[in-house]
């Protein structure tokens, strides 16, 4: 791959979270799927007693139904998990155009993908159905930052730094 075509990757990955945020919510439900395929009321009693506040709602089975408790948290998992991958691709490019110090490439990496996060979360606000919200682009930033804790750790612990 030419030097410049590693920027392909973070640019193909903000496509796909792009195409993601414009989608609604409707079309990326995964309860219908979880209801017809699984019995998850097992899951009632260890998990009931959970409850508490996010983006002025209430997340409980009580509030949800089994199958909405966990969607919200593949939702959020999701939310840290590209975001994750987002960073990591950042740090690829760069340090496969810009030879700077491992701490300055992590933390431009991480800057990238923290501004992604919050233009992801602002043209989400003109998809239909969809929120945008504060605390998704904080979820955004924690995966993030444990990208780049495991880039320091591996690349770091790799070549000595």
């Amino acid at each position: 791959m030419k030097k410049y075509g590693y920027w392909l990757l973070p640019v193909m990955w903000m496509g796909v979270i792009f195409y993601s945020s414009a989608t609604p919510y409707e079309d990326q439900d995964v309860k219908p799927f979880m209801e017809r395929a699984f019995d998850l009321s097992f899951l009632t009693p260890l998990i009931d007693w959970i409850s508490f506040p996010y983006h002025h709602a209430e997340v409980s089975v009580a509030a949800l139904g089994v199958e909405g408790f966990l969607e919200f948290f593949i939702r959020k998992g999701a939310h840290v998990g590209v975001f994750f991958v987002l960073m990591c691709l950042f740090f690829i490019a760069l340090h496969k155009t810009i030879r700077w110090r491992l701490s300055v490439t992590v933390a431009l990496s991480f800057l990238l993908t923290a501004a992604y996060a919050g233009m992801d979360e602002f043209h989400q606000s003109f998809t239909a159905n969809r929120t945008p919200y504060v605390g998704d682009v904080l979820l955004d930033a924690v995966g993030a930052l444990l990208a780049g804790l495991f880039l320091t750790f591996f690349v770091g612990r790799r070549h000595k730094i």
